[in-house]
C-alpha cells in the first residue's frame, strides 16, 4: 500500500537549537518525528505498519489513501509590524 506523507522541518525550542523532521500521514491521522528526514520516514512508516497491523487483527478497515487531487501551496499573510510576533 502506498500513502502521501507530509514532512515539515521544525527548529526546536531551547538551549540547543536542533532541527527535528515532523512525518504526517494525513489519510490515515498519524505523525512521528526524526533528526533527519529519512528517519522521519522510518519512524512514520513503521508507526504505518504497525497500525494496519492492528486495523487488520481488529477486523477495521484500512483506509486508503487514493486521493490524487492534492494541492500543497502557500500563501502571503499581511502582518502589522508594529505588533510583536511569537514564533511556535
Amino acid at each position: 500500500m502506498h500513502y502521501r506523507l507530509i514532512i515539515e522541518k521544525e527548529l526546536a525550542t531551547g538551549k540547543k537549537k536542533r532541527v527535528a523532521y515532523n512525518a504526517y500521514c494525513p489519510a490515515l491521522g498519524l505523525a512521528d518525528w526524526g533528526e533527519t528526514i529519512d528517519k522521519a520516514i522510518l519512524n512514520i512508516t513503521k508507526l504505518i505498519s504497525f497500525h494496519i497491523e492492528s486495523l487488520v487483527e481488529l477486523g477495521h478497515r484500512v483506509p486508503s489513501d487514493y486521493d490524487a487531487t492534492t494541492v500543497v501551496t502557500s500563501v502571503a499573510v499581511p502582518v502589522s509590524l508594529s505588533k510583536k510576533l511569537a514564533h511556535a
